[in-house]
């Protein structure tokens, strides 16, 4: 039998993606519009870190608002734990696993903006050009190892295999429709795609349909889970 309390708890969940979906879609269209978002990443720094500062307190707030969104990552993956419990224990357990490690993980490379980015950007507006090449080679660097690897790789490669195993447990429920588990497994098969969007230019029209699948695969689980309800 599933307990009111865990019945809250998948609910809690399936509202928190939900609301990642909303914050995603309002923040990366704010920083599109403002900040040539995502195209701006491949730029160098004499050009990314004055168009960064210009944003204002406006812009850097928004950027901290979009590295606390995977936290509601966290709520999600309890919520997937206690409503797939029967189903498939172990993958739901993984699973919930999977979206704490993502969650931190895209989290720190997206603080680099508003916090270690930000700070380049001040110092760049007054550095030498000996320093400015100093700075340069920073911001590289951090866009590598926070950017590349810790956000986007380590961080979608989690929050993929969240998807997958979630997905998993729903085909293994005999209570929950067979669809949303096949769309589970197609919203992760694309995203583990576009995580190489780095590596190669092929899978440009994979990570461009990902930006689109993956706050629509959000909302579709949340209301999943938010409609959750007591079971025998």
């Amino acid at each position: 039998m599933t307990r009111p309390t865990e019945v809250t708890a998948a609910r809690v969940g399936g509202w928190a993606l939900v609301l990642a979906a909303v914050l995603f879609v309002a923040v990366f269209s704010y920083l599109a519009a403002h900040f040539d978002y995502p195209e701006v990443l491949g730029r160098p720094a004499a050009e990314v870190l004055p168009r960064l500062i210009a944003l204002g307190t406006t812009g850097r707030a928004i950027w901290s608002i979009y590295a606390l969104i995977p936290l509601l990552l966290v709520p999600a993956g309890v919520g997937v734990a206690t409503a797939l419990s029967g189903s498939a224990p172990g993958a739901a357990r993984t699973a919930a696993a999977f979206a704490v490690m993502s969650a931190f993980s895209m989290m720190l490379g997206l603080l680099r903006w508003p916090s270690i980015h930000w700070e380049l950007g001040r110092a760049y507006a007054t550095a030498s050009a000996q320093e400015r090449t100093t700075l340069d080679a920073v911001f590289v660097g951090l866009n590598s190892y926070l950017g590349n690897f810790i956000g986007e790789f380590v961080g979608e490669l989690a929050l993929n295999l969240f998807f997958l195993l979630t997905a998993y447990a729903i085909l293994r429920s005999v209570q929950r429709p067979r669809w949303l588990g096949i769309g589970g497994v197609v919203a992760s098969l694309i995203g583990f795609v576009a995580m190489f969007r780095n590596v190669t230019p092929k899978v440009a029209v994979v990570a461009d349909a990902n930006n689109v699948v993956l706050p629509l695969w959000l909302v579709i689980l949340g209301v999943a889970l938010a409609r959750e309800r007591a079971r025998e």
